[in-house]
């Protein structure tokens, strides 16, 4: 009997049609969707088909990447964008993905690295540990790149660049150097953009407890003449590799020109390992 039963269980299930699983552009408002389909309809993707979006997503099957630049596009129109800003956002993309002009030398020497130490993708960010921006953004991308989207497939670099505009940027940075050299450069860093608002210079040695740090060797190591030196040379290194703000992207060895954004970016990270 109880056979008969998982039978009957299993083939009114068959029964049952199949479910739907809707994508970004499925759930989209008329006044959203009425965006996108406009930018479908002159678009055209930078790669995977020659026709305009809106022909492309027609094609069977459909490319892989206009899939992706579809749905990225979807959910960029959900928050608010617009026309305009949609072309503008897909020809900045198209620019840092198509791998043009230069690849930059980078040195992973006296940097903070986290993610997959073996992955083929090296995502480097030159920042300021006094960025407002970059205390909102960055914390975004360590953490889809050590448990979100992002884990096994990338390796996150993180090389500090002092922006003198930045109040206490030239101390904040040069703590974050010695804890870099002790190895908890992530961690210190992470703990001075949680506390971004509140900082002050007499807070570096609490921040450095709390990201893990023995009080006297930081204090040792802060006072080390090689901790300025490797937080020169991070600069200079930026300075060589056309960094002018922060945060700065580089997707193995590429400048990113795309939309500063965790949602763009880790669309593109994830597009670079297609």
């Amino acid at each position: 009997m109880k056979q008969v039963t998982t039978l009957l269980v299993f083939l009114a299930l068959m029964a049952l049609p199949a479910l739907a699983f809707a994508g970004p552009c499925d759930d989209l408002s008329p006044a959203h969707k009425k965006v996108v389909d406009a930018v479908f309809a002159s678009e055209y993707p930078y790669d995977g088909c020659d026709e305009t979006f809106a022909t492309c997503l027609k094609s069977t099957p459909v490319h892989p990447l206009v899939t992706r630049l579809a749905d990225w596009m979807c959910q960029k129109a959900a928050t608010g964008a617009d026309e305009a800003t949609l072309k503008r956002s897909l020809e900045r993309r198209g620019l840092s993905m198509m791998r043009p002009g230069k690849t930059y030398e980078i040195s992973q020497k006296n940097a903070a690295i986290a993610g997959c130490l073996k992955s083929p993708i090296e995502v480097t960010i030159y920042a300021c540990a006094r960025c407002p921006y970059c205390s909102k953004l960055i914390p975004e991308i360590y953490k889809e790149a050590t448990t979100g989207q992002l884990a096994g497939k990338v390796k996150l670099i993180f090389k500090p660049f002092p922006i003198k505009s930045h109040k206490y940027s030239t101390e904040a940075n040069q703590a974050l150097q010695a804890a870099i050299d002790l190895n908890r450069g992530w961690e210190f860093l992470l703990a001075m953009y949680a506390k971004f608002d509140g900082f002050s210079l007499d807070r570096l040695t609490n921040l450095a407890i709390e990201a893990g740090l023995d009080e006297a060797a930081f204090a040792d190591m802060s006072a080390k003449k090689e901790v300025r030196e490797h937080l020169v040379e991070a600069k200079k290194e930026g300075l060589r590799n056309g960094v002018e703000a922060t945060p700065t992207f580089f997707i193995n060895g590429r400048r990113f020109l795309g939309d500063l954004d965790s949602l763009t970016l880790v669309d593109c990270i994830l597009e670079e390992g297609m």
